[in-house]
């Protein structure tokens, strides 16, 4: 069975700022204690070979379509996850699954053992696309209890809906290329917020976001698709996270990240249609941040 959580709102303070004022000061000795956790978890998980085995079994199971397939080698589940410290007991938030590429890994991989959160969209929102979203994501958990177990869908949504899940309960949480669409929204702060609320101390905040030029001056409103990487690292330590660590897991040193529709002039959208599409499908899939942050103990 399906189960919805309601959502709580809270009141953020306006960016920037150099730490959340709602947390306590810690010291550099919690901060290392902090970090060294977060490795130590880092280092068990991609070690275990159980859980590499368990996430290829997975990500090979014919429940995944075959495109989803096709973007494994531009996505790297396996590696991605493993860097981040996943485990198969653990509570994992996903922040804004979309159509549930991920979830077709990770809710299968944590049905046993552990607890998947998914924080999508608003089922009851204004505007159709969210509300369509919604309701296809909850189809699609249903409709096979036997893969997806107990799947927890919460509503994320600033700043009427932000409890993503039971404060301070979640192990990890994962969000995929969704920083500039919280850009573009204007709910930044409020997302980060909410994911530090739903972290236990010591848990983990892993990021992969469309990489950005650093040598050009960031959009605020990420208008096409790509973020530079201090942009995010600043986000997330406005909000009371310590960074831990950066991976090339994700790059592609072959996009340019000048492209004439963002992001989405490359694969999979190609909104180009026709035009250049050779060019774009060798270029392949944007070259991608993946960033590791830390809860600091207490």
């Amino acid at each position: 069975m399906v189960a919805y959580m309601t959502s709580f709102s809270f009141t953020s303070n306006s960016l920037p700022r150099t730490g959340n004022p709602m947390r306590p000061n810690r010291s550099p000795v919690t901060a290392c204690v902090a970090l060294l956790l977060s490795l130590a978890v880092s280092v068990s998980a991609a070690a275990a070979p159980d859980n590499e085995h368990k996430l290829r079994t997975i990500i090979e199971g014919e429940h995944r379509s075959e495109a989803d397939r096709a973007r494994d080698v531009h996505r790297h589940p396996v590696e991605t996850l493993l860097w981040m410290g996943i485990r198969d007991d653990m509570t994992v938030v996903e922040v804004t699954p979309g159509a549930g590429w991920y979830t077709d890994i990770l809710a299968p991989f944590l049905r046993d053992h552990g607890q998947y959160y998914a924080a999508g969209f608003d089922p009851d929102s204004s505007v159709g696309f969210f509300r369509n979203a919604a309701l296809r994501f909850r189809q699609k958990v249903e409709a096979d209890p036997a893969l997806y177990g107990d799947v927890k869908i919460t509503v994320l949504a600033p700043p009427a809906h932000t409890r993503i899940a039971p404060p301070e309960s979640a192990d990890m949480v994962l969000t995929f290329r969704n920083v500039h669409n919280w850009m573009a929204a204007g709910t930044t702060e409020a997302i980060f917020d909410a994911v530090y609320q739903a972290l236990k101390p010591g848990g983990i905040l892993g990021i992969v976001e469309h990489r950005g030029d650093p040598e050009r001056p960031q959009d605020p409103k990420a208008r096409f698709g790509y973020v530079n990487e201090e942009y995010v690292i600043a986000r997330a330590e406005a909000a009371g996270f310590e960074f831990v660590d950066r991976s090339d897991i994700n790059a592609n040193p072959r996009d340019t990240k000048d492209h004439p529709e963002g992001v989405w002039t490359l694969p999979p959208t190609l909104r180009l249609g026709d035009d250049d599409r050779e060019r774009y499908l060798a270029i392949g899939e944007s070259d991608r941040m993946t960033l590791k942050f830390v809860k600091p103990l207490r």
